[in-house]
C-alpha cells in the first residue's frame, strides 16, 4: 500500500476514516503495552525507555494536564507514542483515556490526510523534477530537526542539572 493518502483511489472521507482507524489501533496498542509492561518492567529493555527524559516529561504532562495532553500529543511527532505509553503505564482509566484519544485520532487523521499528504506530494514532485534539490531539502529538514533536538536537550540540562547524569 502506498503511504501517501493523496494517491489512494478513494473519497476523501474514506481516506480520513482509514487513517483514523490506523492511528486508533496504534494508539490503543501503545496504551495497552504501557499497561502490560508496568509489571516486571525492571527486567526488560523497556525500563530504559521509561527512564528516559522524554518519557518522564510525558508522565509529568499527563499528571499535570490529564486527557487534554493525550489529544494534543497527536499533533506532535514522537511525543504521541510516549504519552500513550505513559497513559497505559500509569493506568489512566479508559473512561478518561478513550475520549481524549479519539479526539486526538480525529485531529491526526484530518491533519495527515490533508497537510501531511500534501507534503508527501510536494516532495514527490520535487524529486521527479530535481532529485538533487529534493536531497538537499531532505538533508536540510533532517539537519534542522537534529539541531532543534540538541538545542532542546541542552536547554533541559541547563534547567535541570540532574539530567547530566542520565
Amino acid at each position: 500500500m502506498n503511504v501517501n493518502p493523496m494517491t489512494w483511489d478513494a473519497p476523501y472521507l474514506v481516506i480520513v476514516g482509514t487513517l483514523f482507524v490506523i492511528v486508533f489501533l496504534r494508539a490503543n496498542a501503545t496504551y495497552w503495552v504501557g499497561r502490560l509492561i508496568t509489571k516486571g518492567v525492571e527486567r526488560t529493555r523497556v525500563r530504559r525507555l521509561m527512564a528516559s527524559p522524554g518519557y518522564q516529561r510525558a508522565v509529568e504532562r499527563l499528571n499535570q494536564w490529564g486527557p487534554p495532553v493525550i489529544s494534543a500529543s497527536f499533533l506532535t511527532i514522537g511525543f504521541q507514542t510516549l504519552v500513550n505509553l505513559a497513559a497505559g503505564a500509569t493506568r489512566m482509566p479508559l473512561v478518561r483515556y478513550l475520549p481524549a484519544m479519539v479526539v486526538g485520532c480525529v485531529m491526526w487523521a484530518f491533519l495527515y490526510g490533508t497537510v501531511g499528504a500534501a507534503g508527501w506530494e510536494s516532495f514527490a514532485v520535487l524529486w521527479a523534477r530535481n532529485p538533487a534539490a529534493a536531497l538537499v531539502a531532505g538533508v536540510t529538514a533532517v539537519s534542522a530537526l537534529v539541531v532543534f533536538i540538541v538545542w532542546r536537550v541542552r536547554q533541559a540540562k541547563r534547567r535541570r542539572p540532574d539530567l547530566d547524569a542520565a
